[in-house]
């Protein structure tokens, strides 16, 4: 395509223009004009010589974009609604923050402080007793030792409730039978064993569904020794006899004990004068629990443990007759019974003819029969003064003492004379002097 001299013309005009206007553009925005208002200044000036173009020329036309000092900010960038930098020139100057997340203050270190954990320890607030055929408890009402009163109505010895109260002392007694409120019997080598357990159950505090205190169980037992030693050493100054005893069918224990003159107590020594008397106890322990009468049979002195060695000496015999009186003129006698289980007689004290030591031993052989037995020529005890006389205020039974009493047989039938248990026991050495 040819071009003529005015086209020439016209595209110089423009270059002129252009260079102009951006010179003029520089010279503004050096000067600290906005690029903007400067332009839009600029506008009418251009506008004349825009309209003289024609339209190939006005649609080709872009004004250059100023030039960019190192300072200063594209203001191109400004109208780009995606720039971050017209975000940064849009936002308000940026203040220091002043609040802050709550924080929790330190709490201040506590110092040591002396400590000691106090472990309860077990109080001693239970007692019990055991009697011969009874075990007798008593329980502090402050059970656990804390100051706080139980309610008695939570205790109870084996389902048992208590008997009775100390007031004064605050204290719970129980008192029963050792075959009652569930107690067990275990037997050893040497023992008879009852064993209880006090109970206490409390329940919740009326209205609440608490309590201030646990449950507990108390074990209780009653030891009795089925087996006693007979001593057969000399006599020493603080010598105490043994009782002499012999389990007959692993059920009775008899024993016999020397004691004092008002028959409380065991007497502390062995040793007599001529012209004292012997208060000799012989006893049962009936473990079976049925209601006994015990008699003696017959006793034998000698000088030796032995009972068939010579010399001896029978005192007591034909089934409970007391002779040593009639034969000796003495007062030995029974004593007046006072307890089924037990007899008690006063012995004369003796020696021996040539025996130097003094030394005498007693053997007897008992008989335990049902206490229902009636007294009978075998189950009787007599004493001579100026007549027979019995313990059990049944004279006529005595008048055999001075022919036979009874028939004498090795195996009695329980239903013929109520027998239940015979046995023997010995005590000594015990030592007569002058």
């Amino acid at each position: 395509m040819k071009m003529g001299l005015m086209d020439f013309v016209s595209v110089g005009f423009f270059l002129l223009i252009a260079v102009g206007l951006s010179l003029a553009q520089r010279s503004g925005f050096q000067q600290g004009q906005d690029p903007i208002r400067f332009q839009q200044q600029q506008s009418p000036v251009l506008a004349p010589q825009q309209a003289i173009q024609g339209p190939q020329a006005l649609a080709s036309f872009k004004p250059p974009r100023p030039a960019m000092s190192p300072t200063m900010v594209d203001p191109w960038k400004l109208q780009e609604p995606g720039s971050s930098q017209s975000k940064q020139l849009l936002q308000a100057p940026i203040a220091p923050l002043t609040w802050h997340f709550p924080v929790v203050p330190e709490e201040p270190q506590q110092p040591d402080v002396p400590f000691e954990l106090h472990v309860p320890t077990p109080t001693e607030s239970i007692a019990a007793q055991c009697g011969e055929s009874f075990v007798h408890v008593e329980v502090k009402k402050d059970l656990f030792g804390t100051g706080q009163l139980v309610n008695p109505s939570f205790l109870s010895l084996g389902g048992c409730a208590a008997v009775g109260e100390d007031p004064n002392a605050q204290v719970l007694i129980f008192e029963y039978e050792l075959q009652a409120c569930g107690s067990s019997l275990m037997m050893t080598d040497g023992e008879l064993v009852y064993k209880f357990t006090l109970l206490y159950t409390p329940e919740a505090l009326v209205g609440t569904p608490i309590v201030r205190a646990d449950a507990a169980a108390v074990g209780i037992e009653c030891h009795y020794s089925r087996l006693h030693n007979v001593s057969s050493n000399v006599l020493m100054p603080s010598w105490v006899p043994f009782a002499g005893t012999k389990v007959a069918e692993e059920v009775l224990v008899f024993s016999l004990k020397l004691m004092t003159d008002d028959w409380m107590f065991e007497r502390p020594s062995s040793q007599y004068f001529l012209g004292q008397f012997l208060n000799v106890e012989a006893s049962v322990k009936q473990y079976n629990h049925v209601s006994l009468r015990l008699f003696v049979d017959s006793c034998v002195a000698t000088m030796v443990p032995d009972v068939n060695s010579a010399p001896r000496y029978s005192f007591i015999e034909n089934h409970g007759c007391l002779v040593d009186a009639k034969l000796t003129g003495s007062t030995s006698s029974f004593m007046h019974r006072v307890q089924n289980d037990k007899l008690h007689f006063r012995l004369e004290a003796f020696r021996f003819q040539q025996a130097n030591s003094g030394q005498v031993y007693i053997t007897c052989a008992l008989r335990a029969v049902m206490a229902s037995t009636p007294i009978s020529p075998e189950n009787k005890a007599c004493s001579f003064a100026n007549g027979w006389l019995s313990v059990d205020d049944n004279d006529q039974v005595c008048m055999c003492c001075d022919s036979t009493c009874g028939s004498i047989r090795k195996v009695r039938a329980l239903s013929d004379s109520g027998l239940v248990s015979e046995g023997e026991a010995t005590i000594g050495p015990i030592v007569v002097s002058d």
